[in-house]
């Protein structure tokens, strides 16, 4: 039970990276444009409107490996930490990053507040795609899960459909790495649209934009019409619109569900190698910090793995 925890999170974390490698390629483009350029776009290839290189990621996965560093520094949750690893990968000029982020930690960096105040126009999906490391280490403490997926949420994104993506993708993955079915993970978003019924995803409209509610939407309803983990992240990113951020949640989500074996060796071969080493590393010792892992008699590593940025 264990080391299937442990490989299930190394997946979620994996998948969330993998989505955002591939989704980039797609980004701001209509599933039109995209047929007419790709076919089908199915590889690892780097391009899109920012020009990576094939395998390399965004501030999808940036942030999240930025608010995993906070928590594996001092071996629990610290907002202060995880504001301080925001700020230190926005100085750094990473590739790409929202304006709505940007303006969050602009805002801690000038006074210091942990919470931007709320603003109707923060209903955005980045405060969502940076949940994997939370729901990781929180697993098996729903209270922790609901108090960190708000604060490190709140830092730069201060809307209830904000808040209630997190919660319910942080809790839909958490019962993904506890081997729940698709029934369960169902169960979950009923729950989302019985508090919140903008988020009903069923005759699916094909919008996926950066508005959170578009972009579950298009996450769900892929999650919840396929077979497979590949077949999940196609059908997200051939959607268009926020497609780095799309197949980041879904990947992140889908990776905890089907689990490592499911996830393709050509898309893991392409991915940056130092991403990926840092993405595996990091999943694991969340779990290690994770009250679950901790009743499973999983301890935590002693080591310290390397903190600097990817790029």
């Amino acid at each position: 039970m264990a080391e299937r925890l442990i490989e299930r999170a190394r997946a979620c974390f994996l998948g969330l990276a993998l989505g955002d490698a591939l989704g980039a390629t797609t980004e701001f483009m209509t599933p039109v444009e995209i047929r007419m350029k790709f076919k089908v776009h199915h590889k690892i290839r780097g391009g899109g409107w920012l020009g990576l290189k094939p395998g390399q990621v965004t501030d999808d996965t940036e942030m999240s490996l930025a608010l995993a560093r906070a928590l594996l520094e001092r071996g629990d949750w610290n907002l202060q930490a995880v504001a301080e690893q925001f700020l230190a990968w926005m100085r750094a000029k990473p590739v790409d990053i929202g304006a709505t982020v940007r303006r969050g930690i602009n805002r801690y960096r000038r006074s210091g507040e942990l919470q931007t105040p709320y603003n109707d126009w923060d209903a955005g999906n980045g405060a969502v795609m940076r949940m994997a490391p939370v729901a990781i280490i929180t697993l098996g403490d729903d209270e922790a899960l609901v108090r960190c997926a708000l604060e490190q949420a709140r830092l730069t994104h201060n809307h209830p459909l904000s808040d209630a993506g997190c919660l319910y993708v942080g809790r839909m993955v958490q019962a993904s790495l506890l081997g729940a079915d698709r029934f369960r993970l169902h169960q979950l978003t009923r729950g989302l649209v019985a508090k919140h019924p903008i988020f009903r995803f069923n005759n699916y409209h094909g919008h996926a934009s950066g508005y959170v509610v578009e972009t579950l939407q298009t996450v769900f309803h892929y999650l919840f019409t396929t077979g497979s983990f590949e077949e999940c992240l196609i059908g997200v990113v051939n959607q268009g619109g926020d497609t780095d951020t799309t197949g980041a949640i879904a990947g992140m989500i889908a990776g905890a569900f089907y689990g490592l074996g499911a996830l393709p060796a050509a898309w893991l071969r392409r991915l940056d190698r130092k991403v990926r080493e840092e993405v595996e590393d990091a999943a694991e010792r969340l779990v290690r910090l994770s009250p679950a892992g901790k009743r499973l008699g999983i301890k935590p590593e002693s080591h310290t793995t390397a903190t600097s940025s990817t790029r």
